[in-house]
């Protein structure tokens, strides 16, 4: 919708980012904020929502549904959600890219049973609720997004069907092995903030 307020937060990309972002004014409501670490990005730009749910995308996120974000705010406010995310698609990757990325939405999937979790490619947060648990932490240096959504109740998080398509951009800087594994040790210690806090060297280039 064209009232829907969308806010780019923008790191000091040398990519053309905000002018192409500003070039769609006339068909949209957006506007370029300062960025930084993605925890701090986030933060800006909830800090300038009025809305009662927060909408958190990655920038390379392509929704696989036109109705995915209706839907989701659909089931956020039928069941009175705190969260809601949805699956990861990896539409132009290898083999291996979206066999990980499934193993990814396999272990969302079984998490709700226990500690559930979103990443931040696509969060829908009631906006309450983030600001009662102080938005994303900006001193973690990496999965912030895991973090924050772990603090979720269970019955306040849902998947909602669909999808987002994602780049392979991640496995191409860091390698299948050590994305695998960064994954598998965030698993492993959800209840060590001490290990978020450290530098696991993720956005080092």
């Amino acid at each position: 919708m064209s009232s829907t307020r969308v806010l780019v937060a923008d790191a000091n990309s040398t990519d053309g980012t905000p002018e192409i972002v500003l070039s769609f004014r006339d068909r949209l409501n957006v506007s370029v904020i300062r960025g930084g670490l993605p925890s701090v990005g986030r933060n800006l730009g909830a800090a300038h929502a009025e809305s009662k749910y927060i909408l958190f995308l990655d920038a390379d996120i392509e929704l696989a549904h036109s109705s995915l974000v209706r839907r989701a705010v659909e089931l956020a406010e039928g069941k009175q959600l705190h969260c809601v995310t949805t699956n990861i698609l990896c539409r132009d990757g290898n083999l291996i890219d979206k066999l990980l990325y499934l193993g990814n939405d396999v272990f969302q999937y079984l998490s709700r049973f226990h500690h559930p979790f979103a990443t931040g490619m696509f969060m829908l947060f009631d906006a309450n609720k983030f600001r009662d648990l102080r938005g994303f932490h900006e001193q973690v240096l990496f999965a912030e997004d895991y973090l924050l959504s772990q603090q979720v109740e269970r019955k306040r998080f849902a998947i909602v069907r669909g999808g987002v398509y994602t780049t392979n951009r991640r496995f191409q800087k860091l390698g299948h092995l050590r994305v695998g594994w960064l994954f598998l040790k965030t698993a492993m210690n959800y209840w060590n903030q001490n290990y978020f806090l450290r530098d696991h060297k993720y956005w080092q280039t």
